[in-house]
């Protein structure tokens, strides 16, 4: 192989050629930007007038799997036994003498009027002995109980917990805890530390864009675009709320994602705008014609890797719960607004500034636009380097990947534990003075419907099961149904692994008619589900992953080096994470009390983040490639000027990425630092280890072959090029 040093080719001359049809919608854009930027401003300003209400609107539960049994014994609950189901709102009465029966009564009279200023609430259920009285009678239960679903209960609890705490007084603690006044507490804490912070990143990501560009204003674009993605996307989802439950989080991922990735599209679009500008008269036909090169080129590789995300997170609409689906509808939402704005908005805006988008320049902008054009010295030589000695790159980081990965195999997963709620949320504190008095399982009762006749039955089977502590006295229904329900107290928290043995336990052995559910149960049958789904998940978003970039490249061979290696970045992700997260190593410093295992929805939600992130910057690179392999024919040369051309935008791109994601490591609710953890880890790992080192080493080894595309698919797959 020859090691003659290669110097990156120049961009292709200003000669106009045919545009295709990205490059057609350019033109279109710049010719015709007047109504596009009227068109935008009614998208933003419209669905703009909706934004500010989105936390407020969106869904807070919906952590379910629905057509299970829990769900099942909910409903029943609900509607049979006075509203007393899992979404019921459990309000703590303590003191630290045992209570009278006037300090009770006085106290449910209080809860009680409460409750009836707002129509989502039901009836009030006293503490009873055998129930929900402690057996020091300290700690008393009252039950509110739920008058709506799921949704509308948590938006009531977010409207009347301070109201509820503020009740305590005279030697008496009130608290709201159960199923609800959690979800509420974990929102609240969860959203406000998101945007928090978002507030961090925002100016991290300026700076960071700055010394990408060079340029004030090309800096800013980026974020400009993403704003606008991010404000119509947050209407959208208001207006979408209104047909179905969206849920909280859904808003707050969106957030996250388009952020990051809003910024990776505008960074290639607009360095490759001025690269296409460099040499070309300022005039508003060289901006016309800058702006068709823009979209023939860079427009595709964006369009390829919106669709890509698009796909990935599409997968996760199979699983059968209402949060984790409209969390995957939240950032496709925002990703097909941060597109659209990226094919649409961002060219018009270029076309108006032309050279002018280099204004505000600094001292090195000069010469860093001159080298986007010919391509980066330094990573052409980089490139060069692994051209000459592929195979010792390849299995350095393939090794080195492979070691990250292997923790994977001992990964655990379950629903969040009350610890990922502040120690002085009032719904913890509720929490954990019940587990205080009536046992670690009181917290977390199970529940079992059951028809009449069957009760002795039920209670002595649940009473006689391992890991049950006490079954409470049956309670008939109200409306006169042949149902009765029971309260049985596990022997440990509800977040204890063993749960799952004795929920398991009670359903094979009590008769077929009794449904066993309670909060316990629905975290766990939405633990089954997520788990029952999850390799379905992956087996569609690498095969959808394969036919898109095989439709686009046109090289079954790059095709599948490109789906594999994102999936080995991300494992090696996932077993960062259970070293951090499961195992504990770096907790102290970064300040989290580990739970022993991840979030239950981590695995599916995240790999399909993961995957989409890392299709982004294959698209990216391969695209590059694939652009100087047709203007040459040389697989070197396509390697090494698609590394000069596109590693500076990728290494920028992940800058900015793993910055916003680590902004999130900084919270201190659990979930939000995991995510910002694991989603900062992948970028990290995928940029340094896969884009820049593995992928090249690939191409180099496999040569012709990698773009080869066999006579049979040649016939069948569209005719895509990326030569402008």
């Amino acid at each position: 192989m020859s090691t003659t040093p290669h110097t990156p080719s120049r961009a292709p001359s200003l000669a106009p050629r045919t545009p295709g049809i990205l490059g057609r919608l350019g033109t279109w854009t710049a010719l015709h930007r007047r109504w596009v930027f009227a068109l935008w401003a009614l998208v933003v300003l419209g669905l703009g007038a909706a934004a500010p209400t989105v936390f407020s609107s969106l869904a807070g539960a919906g952590w379910q799997a629905d057509g299970s049994e829990s769900v099942a014994v909910r409903e029943l609950a609900q509607e049979h036994f006075d509203g007393n189901s899992s979404s019921a709102v459990q309000v703590v009465i303590h003191s630290d003498a045992p209570l009278t029966e006037t300090e009770t009564r006085r106290a449910v009279e209080q809860i009680t009027a409460l409750a009836a200023s707002d129509d989502r609430f039901g009836q009030v259920l006293a503490p009873q002995p055998g129930r929900t009285f402690s057996p020091d009678a300290r700690t008393a239960i009252a039950i509110i109980g739920a008058d709506a679903g799921p949704d509308d209960m948590v938006r009531a609890v977010d409207d009347h917990k301070d109201a509820l705490s503020a009740l305590s007084g005279n030697g008496i603690e009130i608290y709201p805890t159960g199923a609800s006044a959690l979800w509420s507490d974990f929102n609240e804490a969860n959203h406000d530390a998101m945007i928090a912070a978002e507030m961090m990143s925002w100016p991290l990501t300026l700076a960071i864009m700055v010394v990408a560009f060079g340029s004030l204003v090309a800096a800013g674009l980026p974020l400009l675009l993403t704003l606008a993605g991010l404000v119509a996307s947050a209407g959208g989802l208001v207006l979408l709320n209104s047909v179905t439950p969206i849920s909280v989080w859904a808003m707050n991922f969106a957030m996250m994602f388009a952020l990051a990735l809003g910024i990776d599209y505008a960074l290639f679009m607009v360095s490759r705008f001025r690269s296409a500008m460099l040499g070309r008269p300022d005039t508003k036909d060289a901006a016309r014609l800058a702006v068709v090169e823009t979209m023939d080129t860079a427009g595709k590789a964006v369009g390829l890797s919106g669709l890509t995300v698009l796909v990935s997170l599409s997968a996760v609409l199979l699983v059968p719960a209402p949060a984790v689906r409209t969390m995957a509808v939240g950032i496709m939402l925002a990703v097909v607004f941060v597109l659209a704005a990226t094919v649409t908005l961002l060219p018009a805006v270029l076309s108006a500034l032309g050279s002018k988008v280099n204004a505000g320049s600094l001292p090195w902008a000069r010469g860093q636009a001159e080298e986007q054009n010919s391509g980066s010295k330094a990573f052409a030589r980089w490139g060069g380097l692994i051209s000459r000695r592929p195979w010792p790159f390849a299995v350095g980081s393939a090794v080195m990947l492979v070691l990250l990965a292997l923790p994977v195999l001992g990964i655990k997963v379950a629903m969040p534990s009350i610890g990922v709620v502040p120690e002085d949320a009032p719904v913890r504190q509720g929490y954990e003075t019940v587990a205080e008095a009536m046992g670690p399982g009181a917290p977390g009762a199970l529940q079992i419907v059951t028809p009449s006749s069957t009760v002795d039955e039920v209670t002595a089977i649940a009473d006689q099961t391992s890991g049950i502590a006490a079954v409470g006295l049956p309670m008939p229904s109200a409306d006169g149904s042949d149902l009765v329900l029971l309260q049985a107290t596990p022997a440990v928290d509800p977040s204890d692994a063993q749960m799952s043995d004795i929920v398991d336990a009670l359903r094979a052995d009590l008769p077929a008619e009794a449904l066993v559910g309670g909060a316990p149960a629905e975290n766990l049958d939405l633990q089954q589900a997520l788990d029952d789904w999850f390799p379905i998940i992956v087996a569609v978003i690498l095969a959808l992953g394969f036919l898109l970039l095989l439709v686009a490249l046109r090289a079954p061979l790059i095709a599948l080096m490109g789906t594999l290696v994102s999936l080995l970045s991300t494992a090696a992700a996932f077993g960062v994470a259970r070293l951090i997260f499961q195992d504990g190593h770096g907790a102290g410093l970064l300040g989290f009390e580990p739970q022993g295992f991840l979030n239950g929805w981590g695995p599916v939600f995240f790999f399909a983040m993961i995957f989409a992130i890392a299709m982004d910057y294959t698209v990216f690179l391969l695209a590059t490639a694939k652009e100087h392999y047709e203007r040459t024919g040389d697989p070197r040369t396509a390697l090494v000027d698609g590394l000069a051309h596109s590693g500076r935008v990728i290494f920028a791109a992940a800058a900015v990425m793993v910055a916003v994601f680590f902004t999130f490591a900084l919270a201190d609710p659990l979930p939000p630092k995991e995510m910002g953890i694991i989603l900062g880890v992948a970028v990290l790992l995928d940029a340094a280890l896969i884009r820049l080192v593995l992928l090249p080493a690939l191409l180099s080894i496999a040569g012709h072959a990698a773009w080869r595309t066999p006579r049979a698919l040649d016939r069948v797959l569209p005719d895509i090029s990326f030569r402008h």
